[in-house]
């Protein structure tokens, strides 16, 4: 029961930290923006997705991960809604905050495929295929002119993510063998390995026995799209035209699986509940665990900062939970700041004052720029009723932003003082 209790303390304090009122008129999710390549010799539109707290002026600028997204028109929504929630909403930390860059088409036949072939999913000859086999082009322009782009607008972390449905995944699919440092991870999502008799599922057999793939994780996910009432053993056996698309996937899952030893990270999910077009939404979802597993805090894990058995003071939990991350992700991850606000304002409602402190200094020493921390401290010593303290506090967090209600509580001390 006790448990519960400081679970149910620390949701509420979720709850209350997450309110926010709907002052415009219009709900934006994202950003339009647009580069000119001269490596595809166009203009690409790119949809920006940012985490709140990249537009929260009581932080200090952070670095968060970025995930490219193929095929935006279909899956910016689904996916940044997806991030959001598991990364912002009642206080989930399931998820980093992350940046999402959703890639528009222009010609999405002659981007997302890796070689020209005219022959399509049905075996026959089909001439809208023609401009088909720009996908090493497409790769050098995420490479060498939309990253630098990102990197001199946001300045994220070194962490990067790509998805890719059908095509997009057979071009996620490309990237990694070919380029495999290019990202960190990979999400295809049903990808077209059929294409070109097979041509880059040929080729990839041989590269995942050749390379390695060390700090390089791949979700793949498998689509219901077998005729009615067949499985996947007989789909395997069947030579039909109507399993061209899932026998390819699941002969590259058996080479994935059969080659443990070159150290890429790899999980797959059969969807027998979905068929190609309605898999990525919970492909997504699924892919989204797997890649960040154990990066929140679970239930027990919150319980033990309100425990008071538990020697090891707040700070350090939070400190050496997010070391495994970052030995994880494979470089330093910051604990986000709203994370040691909560954390140390549920700490002080509820009596313990050591262990704010603990948390507020290991904020402080992380982002001594930040509004907020500085502020979260002047909070601090105010309830402790160290009045100097407290407004030494209050001053430092004025000095990095204005801020009505900090200038209240230091006029309300200085009053008193």
């Amino acid at each position: 029961m006790k448990k519960i209790s400081f679970i149910s303390l620390f949701i509420s304090c979720f709850f209350t930290a997450g309110a926010q009122t709907i002052k415009n008129a219009n709900l934006i999710i994202g950003k339009v923006d647009s580069i000119h390549s001269e490596i595809l010799n166009e203009n690409r539109q790119v949809w920006i997705y940012l985490p709140a707290s990249a537009g929260n002026v009581i932080y200090a600028r952070q670095h968060y991960p970025v995930l490219y997204l193929l095929d935006a028109e279909d899956h910016f929504t689904s996916v940044t809604a997806m991030i959001q929630q598991l990364s912002e909403i009642n206080g989930n930390t399931v998820v980093p905050e992350m940046i999402v860059v959703g890639i528009t088409n222009t010609d999405r036949t002659r981007d997302l495929t890796p070689t020209n072939s005219l022959i399509g999913f049905n075996g026959k000859t089909n001439p809208g295929l023609k401009t088909s086999g720009g996908g090493e082009k497409f790769a050098a322009f995420i490479e060498k002119e939309l990253m630098p782009h990102i990197d001199s607008l946001y300045a994220p972390s070194p962490y990067k993510v790509i998805i890719g449905h059908s095509l997009g995944g057979l071009e996620v699919m490309y990237i990694l063998v070919h380029h495999p440092g290019l990202f960190n991870a990979y999400v295809a999502i049903d990808p077209s390995m059929w294409w070109d008799s097979r041509k880059l599922l040929n080729e990839t057999e041989g590269v995942l026995a050749q390379k390695k793939f060390e700090g390089r994780s791949l979700f793949m996910a498998i689509a219901n799209t077998m005729p009615s009432g067949m499985d996947t053993m007989e789909a395997r056996k069947d030579t039909s035209a109507a399993t061209i698309h899932i026998r390819a996937l699941l002969t590259l899952n058996e080479a994935i699986r059969s080659n443990a030893a070159n150290g890429l990270t790899f999980a797959y999910k059969y969807y027998y509940q979905d068929n190609h077009g309605s898999v990525p939404l919970i492909a997504a979802y699924d892919a989204l665990h797997f890649l960040f597993n154990g990066f929140g805090f679970t239930a027990d894990e919150i319980a033990e900062f309100f425990d008071l058995t538990v020697k090891v003071d707040a700070a350090t939990l939070i400190s050496d939970h997010y070391q495994r991350i970052s030995n994880q992700m494979g470089y330093k991850v910051l604990p986000p700041q709203s994370l040691f606000g909560l954390i140390g304002r549920s700490l002080l409602v509820k009596n313990m004052p050591e262990q704010a402190y603990s948390v507020f200094s290991l904020y402080l020493h992380n982002y001594p720029d930040s509004f907020n921390a500085n502020d979260s401290f002047g909070d601090y010593y105010k309830s402790k009723g160290d009045t100097q303290h407290a407004i030494e506090y209050y001053l430092k967090a004025l000095a990095i932003l204005e801020n009505s209600d900090t200038r209240a509580k230091l006029k309300q001390l200085q009053e008193k003082n």
